[in-house]
């Protein structure tokens, strides 16, 4: 799917939210006053977000013209500059902080997950994304991931079927609920299971199960599950990753290990863009 009719969608949001009948500051501005900017990080970073910045300008001002210092994903350091902006003073003022809030917001999540992907380097595992996002930002979000190395999980309850203890529970027991699963939803669509100790992951893979999530599994008992799946399934490991042990985690032998704080315990990356007139 691609990317740009969600990046419109999210500037139209923040430009429409910020700006609303007008921005009565800007006014303080000639109409026709032309502007310069730069955008520096006060960290390091991991860039990403540039589509949703340039397009924040590029509405307000189709003149515009954004010059990059470096590539989406590559990484910048603590006072680099960013980029480089030029065009009309309005449009600068009245975008620069919807834009920076893209840039910096989706820098954190790639920045994140490239610690997390290289804290799990030199095993097999991957680093999968959740669907605890910042509302409206998803899409977003889940791209930034990707930016940063990691990979994504179903983007919603449409095109995934994840089966949690609730589901468990009110279908009676694993054994049924996994055939309900495979009976409802089409061939293409993944179909991952929840357990929680060992009696559960032999039950689900008795029932099938391709796809099962070792929820809050010890370390240990993660190898075990692995040593007992023996292939048969694809493991995830989630809940309590960290990047304190998520090297332990990956050595286990899992597949993938999904982590919720990618994007939802944001942390934005200090920007700040300074505008100069000629």
């Amino acid at each position: 799917m691609s990317i740009t009719p969600h990046i419109r969608a999210n500037v139209k949001a923040a430009l429409e939210e910020d700006i609303g009948s007008g921005d009565l500051t800007a006014q303080l501005i000639g109409e026709s006053a032309h502007a310069s900017a730069t955008v520096i990080t006060r960290e390091n970073a991991v860039l990403c977000g540039t589509l949703w910045f340039e397009e924040c300008f590029l509405t307000l001002d189709p003149d515009c013209h954004i010059e990059w210092k470096l590539r989406e994903g590559e990484r910048a350091v603590a006072n680099q500059t960013l980029c480089e902006i030029h065009g009309n003073a309005r449009a600068l003022l009245s975008g620069e902080r919807p834009a920076l809030n893209f840039l910096q917001t989706l820098s954190a999540v790639a920045t994140e997950t490239r610690r997390y992907v290289e804290a799990a380097a030199g095993h097999k595992a991957k680093i999968m994304d959740t669907r605890k996002t910042l509302p409206g930002l998803r899409h977003a979000q889940k791209y930034a991931v990707t930016v940063g190395g990691g990979h994504n999980q179903r983007v919603g309850l449409f095109d995934g079927v994840l089966i949690k203890e609730n589901h468990i529970a009110a279908a009676g027991g694993i054994s049924k609920v996994m055939e309900l699963a495979f009976q409802v939803t089409p061939p293409h669509v993944p179909i991952q299971i929840e357990v929680e100790n060992m009696a559960q992951l032999d039950e689900a893979l008795l029932a099938g199960a391709q796809l099962i999530l070792l929820d809050n599994f010890s370390v240990a008992d993660m190898q075990l599950a692995v040593e007992h799946a023996a292939g048969r399934a694809e493991l995830e490991a989630s809940g309590g990753i960290t990047l304190e042990n998520i090297p332990l985690i990956a050595a286990t032998g899992v597949d993938r290990i999904s982590i919720g704080a990618l994007t939802k315990d944001v942390k934005a990356i200090d920007l700040s863009m300074r505008v100069r007139l000629p």
